[in-house]
């Protein structure tokens, strides 16, 4: 059987489409699975239902409405198929499921400051994670989360990167897999976990 991927585009602004969801979609067009994009705005429980997978992907520095929109994501509590979300949406997992959505600061000179994450770092999970253990990844992103109990902390910075739910198949990563790591969603959607 071949499985239906759901995208969903958490963007405002069109244009964030080309940059953040596009790249999802072409990299699961490279491996011939079927899928369809919808817009969280746009999601019902008939495409959740005609879904095997779901990757929430993520958008925009300065692109948070789907913070405001966070009870539009309450069915991921009930879910029982397999999620991702990238950046945005694993702050939506978190959010959703009770963690702490928190602003990146820095210290300097006495004070914290507002730090905004660019560019590409060194990451190394505490296990192999959707075939990914060490290497350098894209971040961009200003906020974090602090996950409860419920979920696994699988990356090892001091900045959670990577987590699972510890009962279900829900899956989050900060960084951007669909820049440098596209191993990770291809593992994902082929289920090679």
């Amino acid at each position: 059987m071949i499985e239906k991927i759901l995208i969903i585009n958490i963007c405002k602004e069109k244009l964030h489409y080309c940059e953040f969801v596009k790249p999802v979609e072409d990299i699961v067009v490279s491996l011939k699975l079927k899928y369809f994009t919808k817009h969280y705005k746009e999601l019902n429980k008939k495409d959740l239902e005609e879904s095997d997978k779901i990757i929430i992907c993520g958008t925009s520095l300065k692109d948070n409405e789907f913070l405001e929109n966070i009870n539009k994501f309450k069915w991921l509590m009930n879910f029982k198929k397999p999620v991702i979300g990238i950046c945005g949406g694993m702050e939506i997992i978190g959010a959703v499921f009770g963690g702490k959505l928190k602003k990146k600061t820095e210290e300097s000179k006495g004070f914290l400051k507002k730090k905004t994450e660019i560019g590409f770092y060194k990451e190394a999970f505490k296990k192999k994670f959707l075939g990914f253990k060490e290497g350098e990844v894209y971040h961009l992103h200003n906020y974090y989360v602090e996950f409860d109990k419920r979920f696994e902390i699988l990356s090892s910075n001091k900045v959670v990167q990577a987590v699972k739910h510890k009962k279900k198949e829900i899956y989050g990563l900060l960084f951007h897999p669909e820049v440098r790591n596209k191993e990770i969603i291809k593992n994902f959607v082929r289920n090679i976990y």
